[in-house]
């Protein structure tokens, strides 16, 4: 049971969709991120764009790891199911759930700790099998659970709260992504909802593969200066770890269609978000990496929709599984019985 309970407050005139239903019927648990936590804002859009696609929350599959970002299914959409799975192990989870029920929509909440350490594996192999599902990763370049360590996402030369610089070149996950041959990445920032909310709905839609970037604020650690984030700053003294967060504002800022904008961060740290130029290709692979390695030199994060392609076979095209979702089929017919094995083996003596 959670430790805080959303209180049902009847509202009058909500919006419904297709379903009859309202974004209130796709609530979750009351977050305990927190206050002003980055990921709180990808919460809501993930709410708002199940609702607008009008999805039955019991044919909807949510999947996590560990960390911070991993505790976000608990709060959207409790009719969903949901797998809380360990540490780094969530893109397994979703491969084998999306094996055997192939008619859920499915949606994989993760952060770059989770993702591109010990789960980095798994990920890269969910992405080559072109798994169908939403993969959303929390991107804030630190452990946040565990009081701001490094993340594989972190930049060289970036520094802890403590003053500590990282030593350890970063990974990327939108270039890794892209040189796995995922068959959709955007990278977005999560207090951009106007932006956020078409993406995550593209992605949902996106028939295998879609991997969504998003820059999620830390509260408490999110001032590393040269981030692949470009969490650019200027420190005047050293920030105590401390094990008291204090309430701070959501951070919201629009990014434009064109040109850039500075975001400043909780910690006094800036970002700058670039928008897609006119004339963008989101279909030529090579030229994506390109102008993204172009926009890094200039400690720009490029948002939007990146890439995209269809026509690349599925987990299940590529394993030609059985139109009918495994969990459908009678136990008789995926069980045939010793007889029916022993007849297969004679094929191959």
């Amino acid at each position: 049971m959670p430790s805080i309970t959303k209180p049902k407050i009847p509202l009058l005139a909500l919006e419904k969709n297709e379903l009859g239903l309202t974004i209130r019927d796709y609530d979750g648990a009351m977050s305990t991120l927190c206050a002003g936590c980055g990921h709180d804002s990808i919460t809501a859009a993930i709410v708002r764009s199940v609702f607008e696609l009008s999805i039955p929350p019991h044919r909807l599959c949510k999947l996590s790891g560990i960390g911070c970002s991993s505790k976000t299914p608990t709060y959207f959409v409790s009719a969903a199911h949901g797998f809380n799975s360990v540490h780094g192990r969530m893109a397994a989870i979703a491969s084998g759930a999306n094996a055997a029920n192939r008619d859920l929509h499915y949606i994989g909440v993760s952060g770059d700790g989770d993702s591109l350490s010990i789960g980095l594996g798994h990920l890269a192999h969910a992405i080559r099998r072109n798994v169908d599902m939403l993969y959303v990763i929390a991107d804030n370049g630190v452990y946040g659970l565990t009081k701001g360590q490094f993340s594989a996402s972190a930049d060289l030369e970036s520094t802890t709260k403590r003053g500590e610089p990282n030593t350890t070149p970063p990974i990327d996950p939108v270039v890794l992504a892209l040189s796995l041959g995922a068959t959709f990445v955007a990278r977005a920032f999560s207090g951009d909802k106007r932006q956020l909310v078409p993406i995550l709905k593209a992605g949902l839609t996106h028939r295998g593969f879609a991997l969504v970037d998003v820059i999620s604020p830390c509260v408490q650690f999110n001032d590393h200066e040269g981030s692949t984030k470009s969490y650019l700053y200027t420190r005047e003294h050293e920030l105590r770890a401390t094990d008291f967060v204090p309430p701070a504002e959501e951070i919201v800022a629009d990014v434009p269609s064109e040109g850039t904008v500075s975001v400043t961060m909780h910690s006094g740290s800036v970002i700058t978000f670039t928008s897609l130029p006119e004339g963008y290709d989101p279909t030529d692979r090579a030229s994506v990496i390109a102008y993204l390695d172009e926009r890094a030199a200039s400690h720009e994060i490029v948002t939007g929709l990146l890439y995209a392609s269809d026509g690349t076979p599925d987990l299940h095209e590529l394993n030609q599984t059985s139109e009918t979702p495994l969990v459908s089929i009678p136990f008789e017919r995926l069980c045939p019985g010793s007889a029916a094995l022993e007849e297969l083996q004679q094929r191959f003596t």
